[in-house]
């Protein structure tokens, strides 16, 4: 028993990686009831990274939460409500959760201001831009005349993006990558703190990095999607580590 208690002492501690979830009504067994939710390739990815994950439900939030944690996942989802960035709704917008976007916000600005390390995916990158003063195209067909980042419901589209070199991004991709896409809504104005870091040859924003940090980088992709490249999973991860080494 004591050869397995050092055993256990001398493990490495694995960084805990707080992830959002959605609240939808969800039928499991015999319940039929609103659950806190995630798709599990998020878990799945954050574990094979080297990474705890925690969820993080939109309910009783508390920023102070983020002192518990490594490092902060804004997950993908459904659309942003347009009022949070002055906008009316257009027709395709739809299936908002206000709830969930006042949430993320609270913890988006609580991350930036403790400097944990952040990764905003999708429909995150997206709040992360309203979050900072940006607005959203509710509907990017409408702007590049094509709905290759949406096929159709439930594909993934493949897009191909430019990235710039001298970036976080371009440190973890190069120039081009090709990534699983699956969104019908983009950055418009980007906020002043941000910088845009890929691109899809249509001009859509594919990825943005918060200025003035090491980490803290969103991607219009699902990278969570492609268990064969954790990249991002795995700086995020690094990042992490070394924020609970310096504790």
């Amino acid at each position: 028993m004591a050869s397995n208690a050092s055993e256990q002492d001398a493990a490495p501690v694995r960084p805990r990686i707080g992830i959002t979830t959605y609240l939808e009504p969800t039928i499991w067994g015999v319940w039929e009831r609103e659950a806190s939710l995630l798709p599990r390739v998020y878990l799945d990815a954050v574990h094979a990274a080297g990474g705890v994950p925690l969820l993080l439900p939109p309910v009783g939030t508390d920023p102070t939460v983020l002192d518990l944690l490594d490092g902060l996942i804004i997950a993908g989802g459904c659309d942003v409500d347009p009022t949070s960035y002055d906008a009316q709704p257009h027709p395709e917008t739809t299936d908002t959760r206000p709830g969930r976007d006042d949430h993320e916000a609270i913890l988006i600005k609580a991350a930036l201001d403790r400097d944990l390390p952040l990764l905003a995916i999708c429909r995150g990158l997206q709040m992360l831009n309203v979050t900072l003063g940006g607005t959203l195209e509710q509907h990017l067909p409408d702007v590049v005349a094509h709905d290759e980042h949406r096929p159709s419901p439930a594909v993934f589209g493949q897009t191909e993006v430019k990235v710039e070199p001298e970036s976080l991004t371009g440190r973890l991709f190069g120039e081009q990558t090709t990534v699983h896409c699956y969104h019908h809504q983009a950055l418009g104005i980007v906020a002043p703190d941000l910088r845009v870091t890929a691109r899809a040859g249509d001009g859509t924003v594919e990825a943005a990095e918060v200025n003035g940090h090491d980490f803290a980088l969103g991607v219009q992709w699902h990278p969570e999607e492609n268990p064969e490249d954790l990249r991002l999973f795995t700086a995020l991860v690094a990042e992490g580590k070394k924020r609970r080494a310096s504790r």
